[in-house]
This record gives structure tokens, C-alpha cells and sequence, in this order.
């Protein structure tokens, strides 16, 4: 099983980084490969509504960093989104990625577990981390949570490593996420099928 988590911070080495690790070291002990995904300090181009991917089942946008994630997200099991805290919402990188890689996923996230964390200095987070968090509740994924909300404080990696009920968080949200993975994984060899859609998907507007 492998889980790939994306850093949405442009600092690679950062403090979002750093949470990253934690989770992804946690992973590996419980022999499960985990990739850290760099967005990179390139910009990324947010979604022009263009519906190109409804028919063709792949961005617009071809050859950029998100073509590249979706590739890598059709192997995955689980993922983890981390972004810092700008102005109490995630990064404006990690928001046009996440547009353009969920609009154009064609299912590549349904019923897999997903889990967002946050760093910041002092404040912002919660709110950040319900942006993230929509992503998933509308792509029918198994949202994974800690034993609190998932995110560290600090200003650099090494104040971040210090705030031990932030890593312990971190380490305790990959224990969840890596026994959903395997809960599901012993399911389906169980042969309990996964949710099937209804036939009929409605859209509904409010003019009348």
C-alpha cells in the first residue's frame, strides 16, 4: 500500500515539510510506502471552468505539475494534503492544485482516505484546514482525523519539531490513516463491494 502526500508549501524543506515527515516516517513502520509530492515554487495555473476534463478525463492544462500528481494518485491508497497558513487559509498554490487535480480526477479519489494538516505560527488553522477538508467530503472519501485538529505550530522546522503535541498529532493521524487503508484492503478480500452510485445523478439548481 502506498500513501502519497503533497506539500503544498513552496519551501521544500519547511515547516509543512517537516510535518510531512513525521507522518511519512510513521507510514513506513507500518510497511507502507509513502511519498512525499512537491508542488514546487513554480506557479500554478487555477482552473478556468473550461469543462475540458468532463469529456476528455484529463486537464487542459497538459504537462504541469498536476498532470504529474493525478499519474501518481491513480497508484495510491491514501493521501495526505499539507499546506501553511496564508491569512487563515491554505496557500494559493495547494488551492489552484487542488481544483485542477480533484475537477479532473474522474473518480481516481472516490472511497480512498484523505487527510489535510496545517502549520502555522500561531493562528489561521482551523479555518485552513475546513477548506481542505471540503475537498474530500464532496470526492466520497474516508476522511481521517487525529486525536486533535492537524496542525503544528512554529516558525521553523526546528519550533515545529518542538511542538511535541503537534508531531504527536501528526504520528497519531498515520496510525488512523494506516489502519483505514488496511481495513478497507482486508474488505474488499472479504469481498464487501464498495458503495455503488445510483443510477440517476441529479443536478439541481434554485431558479425556477
Amino acid at each position: 500500500m502506498k500513501v502519497l502526500l503533497f506539500n503544498g508549501s513552496p519551501k521544500e524543506n519547511g515547516c509543512t515539510f517537516t510535518a510531512l515527515s513525521e507522518i511519512a516516517d510513521t507510514l513506513t513502520k507500518q510497511d507502507i510506502q509513502a511519498e512525499i509530492f512537491q508542488l514546487g515554487k513554480e506557479s500554478i495555473q487555477g482552473c478556468i471552468d473550461c469543462r475540458y476534463c468532463s469529456n476528455a478525463g484529463e486537464c487542459v492544462f497538459e504537462n504541469d505539475v498536476v498532470s504529474a500528481a493525478l499519474e501518481k494518485a491513480k497508484e495510491a491508497d491514501g493521501f495526505v494534503f499539507g499546506s501553511p497558513v496564508y491569512y487563515a487559509a491554505a496557500s494559493g498554490q495547494i488551492t489552484s492544485f487542488m481544483n485542477r487535480l480533484f475537477f479532473s480526477s474522474r473518480g481516481v479519489f472516490t472511497h480512498k482516505p484523505g487527510a489535510a494538516i496545517v502549520s502555522c505560527r500561531r493562528a489561521g488553522s482551523t479555518a485552513a484546514l475546513e477548506q481542505l477538508n471540503k475537498y474530500f467530503t464532496i470526492s466520497q472519501m474516508v476522511m481521517v482525523g487525529s486525536q486533535y485538529w492537524p496542525m503544528v505550530h512554529g516558525n521553523t522546522p526546528d519550533e515545529v519539531r518542538q511542538d511535541l503535541e503537534g508531531m504527536q498529532t501528526m504520528r497519531v493521524l498515520a496510525h488512523n490513516l494506516a489502519w483505514i487503508m488496511k481495513s478497507i484492503k482486508a474488505g474488499q478480500e472479504a469481498g464487501i463491494e464498495l458503495p455503488k452510485l445510483e443510477e440517476t445523478r441529479h443536478w439541481t439548481n434554485f431558479i425556477r
